[in-house]
């Protein structure tokens, strides 16, 4: 847990940046310039104003500087840019300031996780916050680090839980107001999730709100009479969004564990797949909306929010845009968790539907069946976007795509994976696609392909696809001048016409994307950055 020693001239050089206040980032799509936090602003839309690289130059982007990280875990971190600098984490749990321009590094700071940390799916982090003059970082044995960010050198470090339970971090950190909100990972582990604020000068714990309530609190019913919500999941590890006039946080929340065995935790299971409304200041629980009940599909919650401002049905709306893992793509009032409408974007078999208020309407499939979406649904943690100038909702999606679910009895034991079944492929000897891709593609066509889709906010009508040979786990970006910027696990960056989904520019990465893109500006020239394989890649305009 250190940062590595640095040259005076590179330390004034991050120093003269002005420091990062509440409300600049209340005001963070306004400097398009800039990156200030995960998904670009608090609405979460990942759009960017700037509009020098169009659909006319784009064919001139060309690759300005690369930086090589220290790590063969999967870099799935989005950046942060402030004034120049950008701020980056590096699998594990190390941070690095680079210069936006040229790619030099400033400073590392080097965490350490315990080694025995547990995670899921990869030592893997997702980004950094920033307030002030301190970056934050969750980290994978579930700590919350403060970090000085002109010198790299930590502030004050504060336990969130206990990583031998299973508890770990992997998202990037919420900043509102004075406060830091972080969510648990570990569902896999049987945790108990939970979202927690806490004091961004301090490290000090404000407020706690545990996503499965306890006994004698509301929907504790929804579980057993046993001890079944103790270590029922429902874990947060992705960014949530924040809306400063409602003063409410909003946080998508993953499955119910065991993962595979519903049969081990009956009843609806909340607040397991759902989305959360909270108050900012108190963490209190304003309104949710579950969206798979009893869930034994591993259909995680854990979306970002998008947030959008719009009329529908003749009245201005404060609306939610929620492309689900289950495989259908929602639209909720965000002030009360109204269900307004709700339609499938890919293939779907576990439901025929929803009804009036948004709940499935369950269909289960035979024993050894294929269930569309597969495990990892019809999108997963990839970040959306939302162009208000095209009006369109753009979601990376896996198409075509089927698991057969195999559920067995699981014993709960700290620490240990509680799962309660497996997924398998639906094509005999054959492998399906996962989150891990490699230079040769293992599966075909028959088991699924991804797809960038462009759907029309109120009928959930796909108005073009980007179809992919491979699938996806790539966010999207998009721009004031109607480019959409993305990649995949084939190992191209590109660049299509978010009006038509043509595909107008690319340039290959060497390796699988699992991030989502970004866009600034330096000495008046846009860049577009990207983490692709075990590096970050930033591309500006032919001069």
């Amino acid at each position: 847990m250190r940062a590595r020693a640095i040259p005076f001239f590179l330390v004034a050089l991050v120093s003269a940046r002005a420091q990062i206040t509440s409300d600049r980032l209340l005001h963070a799509p306004e400097e398009a310039r800039n990156w200030l936090m995960y998904s670009g602003g608090y609405m979460s839309q990942r759009y960017s104003t700037l509009a020098q690289i169009t659909p006319q130059n784009v064919k001139s982007l060309e690759q300005k500087w690369v930086y090589q990280v220290e790590s063969l875990q999967k870099f799935e971190s989005t950046p942060l840019v402030v004034d120049g600098v950008l701020y980056a984490t590096q699998p594990p749990n190390d941070v690095v300031a680079i210069d936006g321009k040229t790619g030099r590094a400033f400073w590392i700071y080097s965490y350490r996780p315990d080694p025995e940390s547990k995670v899921c799916c990869g030592q893997v982090n997702r980004g950094l916050a920033i307030l002030g003059d301190l970056l934050f970082l969750a980290t994978i044995d579930a700590h919350l680090v403060a970090i000085d960010a002109r010198s790299g050198k930590p502030v004050w470090n504060t336990t969130v839980a206990d990583f031998a339970a299973g508890y770990s971090m992997t998202l990037a950190p919420l900043v509102v107001k004075d406060k830091v909100i972080v969510g648990v990972a570990g569902g896999e582990y049987g945790i108990r999730g939970f979202l927690a604020a806490y004091d961004a000068k301090s490290g000090k714990e404000v407020w706690r709100t545990y996503t499965i309530p306890g006994p004698g609190e509301p929907g504790h019913d929804t579980w057993p009479a046993d001890n079944s919500w103790a270590h029922g999941g429902a874990s947060v590890w992705v960014t949530g969004s924040y809306d400063p006039e409602l003063n409410l946080t909003y946080w998508g929340i993953g499955n119910p564990g065991p993962d595979w065995n519903a049969s081990q935790r009956k009843g609806t299971n909340l607040y397991s797949d759902s989305a959360l409304a909270l108050d900012a200041d108190t963490g209190k629980l304003k309104w949710y909306f579950q969206f798979s009940p009893n869930d034994p599909y591993d259909y995680d919650s854990t979306q970002v929010p998008v947030l959008v401002d719009a009329t529908w049905e003749g009245k201005p709306r404060k609306l939610m845009l929620w492309a689900n893992r289950n495989g259908f793509f929602y639209v909720l009032d965000r002030s009360n968790g109204q269900f307004l409408a709700g339609h499938p974007f890919v293939k779907v078999t576990w439901a025929s539907g929803l009804d009036d208020s948004g709940r499935p309407m369950a269909t289960p499939q035979a024993p050894g069946t294929p269930v569309f979406p597969g495990v990892q649904g019809g999108t997963n943690w990839y970040s959306p976007s939302y162009s208000p100038r095209t009006g369109l909702f753009y979601v990376p999606a896996w198409e075509d795509y089927s698991s057969i679910f195999v559920s067995e009895e699981n014993e709960y034991r700290p620490g240990q994976r509680f799962q309660g079944g497996r997924p398998m492929s639906p094509i005999v000897g054959a492998p399906s696609p996962g989150l891990r891709g490699g230079p040769i593609n293992r599966w075909t066509e028959a088991t699924g392909h991804g797809e960038v889709m462009a759907l029309d906010v109120r009928t959930g009508q796909k108005k073009w696809s980007f179809k992919m040979t491979d699938v996806t786990d790539s966010g999207i970006l998009t721009t004031a001048s109607d480019l959409l910027f993305t990649g995949g696990h084939e190992g191209y960056f590109q660049a299509l016409d978010a009006r038509t989904g043509a595909l107008l520019w690319k340039s290959s990465v060497g390796g699988q994307v699992s991030a989502a893109p970004i866009t600034y500006e330096v000495g008046g020239k846009q860049y577009v950055a990207i983490a692709a394989g075990h590096a970050l890649f930033v591309y500006g305009l032919r001069e």
